[in-house]
């Protein structure tokens, strides 16, 4: 008799500890890249946060700043994004304001044709074909991205949204069409060309007139 109770008490007890915390291991770290996922495609990066992010995936920030730093790097972790555009955007950007255009044609081009740029072009096709993935897509560019070249060249608050826009069609354009669809010259064409020919048009987009 004695016994049963003592029983039905370690039975709460180890109850009592799965519902709790996910202690830290390689679920643990997927569970998180899940729930970020979902919360930057339903939410944003900028609405969604850590402590959000942690309770969808059962454990405490402090586990998610462990595994992944800042929210920032649980974004590109999140993406399986091949660069960090904090670290390549400035560098781009970094020179003359007027041929600031061709630096960043320049910059996209060459992650692309990397082979890291594999990542990327399965990342493009999937959010051509599924919303989710295109949201995704989207903050990513805007927010890491155009964002980020808003700052460095320190352009109008009132224009910068249609501004970035407006280069995001560039660039979406030029990997859809030659990374994805393929279409020739463009799918062959040498990144300098290209640079030469598009560039212009991105830098009329940053600080020409609209």
């Amino acid at each position: 008799m004695s016994g049963a109770p003592g029983k039905d008490r370690a039975g709460a007890g180890l109850r009592t500890r799965r519902s709790g915390r996910r202690p830290g291991n390689q679920d643990t770290r997927q569970s998180i890249l899940d729930a970020a996922r979902a919360a930057f495609a339903e939410r944003g990066f900028d609405q969604a946060s850590i402590r959000s992010i942690a309770g969808d995936a059962g454990v405490d920030p402090a586990l998610v700043h462990h595994y992944f730093g800042t929210k920032e790097k649980l974004f590109l972790a999140a993406m399986n994004s091949p660069i960090n555009p904090a670290e390549l955007v400035p560098q781009a950007l970094a020179g003359p304001r007027e041929q600031a255009g061709e630096r960043l044609v320049r910059l996209v081009l060459s992650v692309w044709d990397s082979p890291a740029g594999g990542a990327a072009v399965a990342l493009l096709r999937s959010a051509m074909s599924n919303d989710w993935t295109a949201r995704l897509m989207r903050e990513f560019v805007v927010t890491q991205i155009l964002r980020r070249a808003v700052v460095e060249l320190g352009l109008d608050p009132a224009q910068a949204p249609l501004r970035a826009a407006l280069v995001a069609t560039q660039i979406a354009g030029l990997a859809a069409v030659r990374y994805v669809l393929k279409v020739e010259p463009v799918a062959s064409a040498p990144a300098e060309e290209l640079v030469a020919a598009i560039g212009p048009t991105v830098q009329r987009y940053l600080t020409g007139e609209l």
